[in-house]
């Protein structure tokens, strides 16, 4: 048997911590002495717990873990437990992460109003590629929609193409063309000679060429890629184009050190002076 104290030290908690269990029924200690109203605790009482703890510490309510322990939970099913709760927590922090560093970008982007934050636009055609590719759909064009969509889709189509013994011969693109309600059909495509084989997934298709491309140079993580985005933007409108499409990214440089990519956004544009004069002498719509 051991005291409060002891008992405590063994299991990592706090006196007051045991105290609150014992008062609400979650651990009850072996023996409490009815004069002095001292708790004793026994070694195996060590086993409820750490289970107790372990639940807690995964997120789970007390009224849960009651429930949990009260059915036995065998170690195995906490494992289980401990394995789907930490996915869960991964994916959150990786999600606060890109949202902060989403933010960090908009902060960026807001220090360039007004300033001579610039980048440097090539307008270029772009020539057709034949290229295998997977395509999904995200909710919108949102940051935190689109990346749980494209990282995904390059790592099956990485998986596929590897599985059928096709080597990519260029950079992987990724492309996005709109749906209804705001959604967007995220594409991840990477050039490729060979034809992978008949049937299924990856599907080898022509991405077509673009005439003019407003291209500009990103480097650094996906997740801050909205300045560059918007200067280039700011670009297209000061030089009297206007944009036809949601544009290309095509990662040059893709360390596994996201600081360190480097990504050619394309845009496909037509001179806005053109667009004006066809538009003379239509009836509007």
């Amino acid at each position: 048997m051991f005291g409060i104290g002891d008992f405590a030290r063994l299991g990592l908690v706090s006196v007051r911590m045991l105290r609150h269990y014992d008062a609400i029924g979650l651990l009850r200690p072996a023996h409490v002495d009815p004069v002095t109203g001292y708790r004793s605790y026994q070694a195996a009482q060590l086993s409820r717990l750490n289970r107790l703890v372990a639940l807690k510490d995964l997120g789970f309510t007390l009224e849960q873990v009651r429930a949990i322990l009260d059915d036995e939970v065998s170690t195995e099913e906490l494992h289980g437990m401990v394995r789907l709760r930490r996915a869960e927590l991964e994916a959150r922090i990786s999600a606060d992460r890109a949202r902060l560093r989403g933010v960090e970008a908009r902060l960026r982007a807001i220090e360039r109003e007004g300033g001579m934050g610039t980048v440097d636009v090539v307008v270029k055609r772009v020539a057709p590629a034949r290229v295998a590719q997977l395509s999904a759909l995200a909710a919108s064009y949102e940051p935190e929609d689109i990346g749980p969509v494209v990282q995904p889709l390059f790592g099956e189509l990485c998986a596929r193409l590897d599985a059928a013994g096709v080597s990519p011969v260029g950079p992987s693109v990724a492309y996005y063309l709109p749906e209804g309600d705001g959604a967007v059909r995220v594409h991840a495509a990477f050039p490729v000679s060979a034809e992978p084989p008949a049937g299924g997934e990856p599907r080898v298709v022509t991405l077509p060429g673009i005439e003019r491309a407003a291209t500009a140079v990103h480097h650094g993580s996906m997740d801050g890629v909205g300045p560059t985005f918007q200067a280039l933007a700011h670009w297209i409108e000061e030089n009297g184009y206007r944009s036809l499409s949601l544009g290309r990214e095509v990662y040059l440089h893709c360390p596994e050190e996201e600081d360190a990519w480097v990504t050619e956004l394309q845009i496909e544009v037509a001179p806005a002076v053109a667009v004006s004069r066809s538009s003379k002498g239509t009836a509007p719509s």
